[in-house]
């Protein structure tokens, strides 16, 4: 039985992570609009220094926006991005990975 449960719970926690990571591709690239000033209309960043986010990992953008949102990323250029971010809800960081990612 505790088997059998834990396994129901492993089950259910892939499903819940895959949920919270998908966003919509064609919402994020809507929204993207103000991001291609600094990154680049294609992802590619137009001003040396800014990172490109291109293909980038999915999780990895979710987990810099929300940093930059909560103020625990403080570097470099970090006011214009927390700036940025504070007016991102998790739905658009959701979607604005899942756009970024989907680029290759």
């Amino acid at each position: 039985m505790k088997k059998m449960l834990m396994g129901i719970l492993f089950v259910m926690g892939l499903f819940a992570g895959s949920a919270l990571a998908a966003g919509d591709i064609a919402a994020g690239q809507a929204k993207a609009a103000v991001c291609s000033a600094c990154h680049g209309a294609d992802g590619i960043a137009v001003i040396p220094g800014y990172p490109n986010l291109k293909g980038q990992n999915e999780q990895y953008i979710v987990s810099s926006i929300k940093a930059y949102k909560d103020k625990q990323r403080n570097g470099g250029l970090a006011a214009i991005m927390q700036a940025q971010a504070s007016m991102l809800s998790d739905t658009d960081i959701a979607n604005l990975a899942a756009y970024y990612s989907s680029l290759k």
